[in-house]
């Protein structure tokens, strides 16, 4: 799939991450896709919203996209690179694919993701650096809490 198709996908997530920062919370958003590019779930970061540190964005997704037969071929959206968290739920159903928007403001597990396997594309979205960038410079307590610091 190309870098075009991955950065379309990109934009569900990213409208999921300015809702979530809409809605008083962290601005991370996520998709699951099928392998035809078709959405799956989507959600966003709602630990703030919710007071359920469980729901990041990629839970979020993975959970509104209900039971599939198999994720070898799913791929996994977000704007930023997944935590460990997030990252042991890709290994645990076995994505395939993960396309990250970012990963300058948090690496993650996206090193260990492809060391195990994984496919990982990093965008590199400007977009996605800013709209974090400026959150955690806004909110140093929440994103601490967020990362387990």
């Amino acid at each position: 799939m190309s870098d075009v198709r991955y950065q379309k996908m990109l934009e569900i997530a990213i409208l999921e991450a300015k809702q979530g920062l809409a809605e008083g919370g962290i601005p991370i958003g996520a998709a699951l896709f099928d392998a035809s590019g078709n959405v799956l779930g989507r959600g966003h970061n709602r630990r703030v919203q919710e007071g359920d540190p469980s729901v990041h964005g990629e839970t979020d997704a993975f959970r509104k996209a209900g039971r599939q037969r198999n994720y070898r071929d799913k791929i996994m959206v977000t704007t930023l690179a997944p935590c460990w968290y997030c990252s042991g739920l890709v290994r645990q159903f076995n994505i395939g694919t993960v396309v990250v928007g970012e990963s300058v403001n948090f690496a993650g597990g996206i090193d260990w993701l492809r060391e195990s396997g994984v496919e990982v594309v990093d965008l590199n979205s400007s977009e996605c650096i800013e709209m974090l960038k400026d959150y955690i410079e806004k909110n140093p307590d929440i994103w601490n809490e967020d990362i387990g610091e």
